[in-house]
């Protein structure tokens, strides 16, 4: 069994969490601090320290590596021969890349080099990718860009959410990382260099994203939906409300008309004109801000003047 530390955040890193404790010695998990979450702003633990409390294991949340001279002291303290990142949220610096002799892993939800950075997955559903998966990898002071270990490939699903597929690259992940793990650290595995070519930055999503331009196709709206699904979720503007947009589907039904006009259409679905060409999109499910989810169908039944009515954007 190897001595290990853990680092890693949200939901996505559970299950590698989970296997690495069943078959090596974890001595700690680093992990991000609390965070204020829900309407009362209430401090609320990350995921991947829920499980570490579950179960026993030592835990940091230092705010920052790179300023916190005792956490890296910590874990030359803890003498890790391997330190294994899964969507842990912060750089390392050097002085933690040096510290275990076998180096720091990190498994990164991409094809590497595509989608390098803090947003693989959403990234690689907004660009239509017909697959994606996962790459194993051992860190260098570069983003995302040191030596590979392994890689394992995913398809992306014609309805796949981030959500989604996050939840299936978790599994697969924790799989991976089983597999990979005790042949590297038998000698049996060199890294070996990304390819120069295919190089892609998936940057941080903010809120600012979110508003839907009607403009785009009705396709890029689409995966649009589906990438910021669950956070920051989607949003148009509708009589000056707020109006989320949950979950949508492209159609080859077409109505002549301004962007960002509710139609019905010919088989009875809501629909909205996008641009460019006249292209239309379905809406699925809405929610009013404030007010719970609803179908389409039955939010209209209830707010008969959505149809014919105009979408708009802020400051437009």
């Amino acid at each position: 069994m190897t001595n290990l530390v853990f680092m890693g955040s949200p939901q996505f890193a559970v299950p590698t969490l989970e296997a690495l404790a069943r078959e090596h010695t974890l001595l700690a998990v680093f992990t991000q601090p609390d965070k204020p979450a829900g309407r009362g702003k209430v401090l609320t633990a990350v995921p991947v320290k829920h499980w570490a409390q579950a179960h026993d294991i030592p835990i940091y949340q230092p705010k920052s590596l790179r300023k916190d001279p005792a956490a890296i002291q910590t874990l030359r303290d803890l003498r890790p021969e391997v330190i294994i990142v899964a969507a842990y949220g912060l750089i390392l610096p050097q002085a933690v890349l040096d510290i275990p002799p076998q180096g720091c892993l990190n498994i990164h939800a991409s094809l590497l080099p595509k989608h390098r950075g803090a947003a693989p997955i959403a990234s690689a559903i907004l660009a239509g990718d017909e697959e994606t998966g996962l790459t194993l990898m051992r860190m260098d002071a570069g983003l995302d860009t040191g030596p590979m270990l392994s890689v394992a490939r995913e398809k992306i699903r014609p309805a796949d959410t981030t959500a989604s597929l996050s939840e299936r690259l978790s599994l697969l992940g924790a799989q991976l990382m089983l597999d990979t793990l005790p042949r590297y650290l038998r000698g049996e595995i060199v890294p070996q260099p990304q390819s120069d070519e295919g190089v892609t930055y998936s940057p941080k999503i903010d809120k600012a994203n979110a508003q839907i331009d009607w403009h785009k196709s009705a396709v890029e709206i689409d995966r649009m939906v589906r990438a910021y699904t669950p956070w920051p979720g989607t949003f148009t503007l509708w009589n000056g409300l707020m109006l989320k947009v949950l979950r949508v589907q492209t159609t080859e039904q077409r109505r002549d008309g301004e962007i960002g006009r509710v139609v019905r259409l010919e088989d009875g679905s809501i629909g909205v004109i996008t641009g460019p060409q006249g292209g239309t999109l379905v809406l699925n499910e809405i929610q009013l801000a404030g007010r719970k989810a609803l179908k389409a169908e039955e939010f209209v039944r209830g707010q008969p003047t959505l149809i014919n009515s105009q979408f708009t954007m802020q400051n437009s």
